[in-house]
């Protein structure tokens, strides 16, 4: 049945599916970037960092910061890339 239910093609679970996967995979991002340690895994917190930066998104600013995290982001995921091939060694 379980293995059934990993080939079901339905629309609704295709999409169920797809949205399962980016939920998780934006949970990992929000593990990687060590919100959930500085805050104490406190989701109260995580939750108002992320409604801030929404904020800020919606601003006069939003080109500005949207290149600016862009750029911090990919960086963070080069030094995660070297710091995995360095261990592999």
């Amino acid at each position: 049945m379980a293995r059934q239910a990993r080939h079901d093609t339905r629309d609704w679970q295709v999409k169920r599916r797809e949205r399962t996967r980016q939920l998780i995979e934006l949970g990992g991002l929000v593990a990687k970037a060590g919100l959930v340690e500085l805050t104490d895994d406190d989701r109260a917190v995580i939750l108002g960092l992320l409604v801030e930066a929404a904020g800020r998104l919606r601003g006069a600013e939003r080109l500005h910061v949207l290149a600016l995290w862009s750029r911090r982001g990919l960086r963070a995921f080069g030094a995660d890339r070297r710091s995995i091939s360095t261990h592999e060694s």
